[in-house]
């Protein structure tokens, strides 16, 4: 979850077309901070992580909503949405057919706790029902979450491109720099999903990925989100920038549940870049 978390954090400053579209930028500026993409990417680690990986599908969806609603109430000015805003604060939450990009940015944990893509699959699906029940809302958390799960599991970029088109039908044959040209604020995940993996593969690694998301411009911190979290999964993340993400979380409270992520993924910690693929 390390790596949509720090995309949120790095991005967050120049959300709403508020950057120079260019990839020479501070990582870690005086405005960068956490949003509800990071609030919400925890909230659904905690929430698989608490009902093991035998759990329903209905299962999943009631301890997400619940789980979901628990962190907005900790962190109610994280930057949600109007229209998720009055779903955090419902008694008794339905989806409402959604198909912004917050089912894709808050997804990460689902491409890596499961031992099959058809069961990660059904959990990112799962995950987004609570809100985002649009066709186009689903698709974006699948695509992500079978990215990450493509990734961490040895997949090539080229396999990765290959089965994301067949299966979701996004165009990934754009360059980063014809989207640059004419892309602007937009929060649906046709507009973003496509646009964050092509950034993942355009990318030297980690860092560059991050570089070449926020350089679209728009919804940065979301593009930046879920670019990271799919580079997570190829690259690693350098020991340093975990070091700065934890400064920028909550200690005691985020940090916990990405500890305990890391120990039931059998891992000391997250990765260095080093251990992982170059291409």
């Amino acid at each position: 979850m390390y790596g949509a978390i720090l995309g949120d954090i790095i991005g967050s400053p120049f959300e709403f077309d508020r950057g120079d579209k260019t990839k020479e930028f501070d990582l870690f500026s005086k405005g960068c901070r956490f949003t509800d993409d990071s609030v919400m990417t925890i909230a659904i680690g905690e929430a698989l992580l608490a009902v093991g990986t035998e759990a329903t599908g209905k299962e999943i969806e009631v301890a997400v909503a619940a789980n979901m609603q628990d962190w907005g109430r900790r962190y109610p000015h994280a930057g949600y949405g109007g229209r998720f805003r009055c779903w955090l604060s419902e008694r008794n939450p339905k989806p409402y057919g959604s198909y912004g990009n917050g089912s894709a940015m808050r997804v990460s944990a689902a491409g890596w706790l499961y031992n099959s893509i058809e069961k990660t699959r059904e959990v990112a699906r799962a995950t987004a029902n609570v809100t985002h029940n649009h066709p186009e809302g689903i698709k974006g958390a699948e695509a992500t979450a079978s990215a990450i799960y493509m990734a961490r599991n040895g997949s090539s970029k080229e396999e990765i491109k290959e089965y994301i088109e067949k299966e979701f039908r996004y165009d990934l044959d754009r360059s980063l720099d014809k989207i640059r040209l004419g892309y602007h604020m937009d929060e649906t995940c046709q507009k973003t999903v496509p646009e964050a993996i092509i950034a993942f593969l355009e990318a030297r690694d980690f860092e560059d990925a991050i570089r070449n998301a926020v350089s679209l411009g728009g919804d940065t911190d979301t593009l930046g989100a879920i670019t990271g979290s799919i580079a997570e999964a190829f690259y690693g993340i350098p020991a340093v920038l975990i070091a700065e993400c934890r400064r920028r979380l909550d200690e005691g409270l985020m940090t916990d549940v990405l500890d305990e992520f890391d120990r039931v993924l059998g891992r000391n910690g997250n990765a260095d870049s080093d251990d992982k693929k170059d291409d």
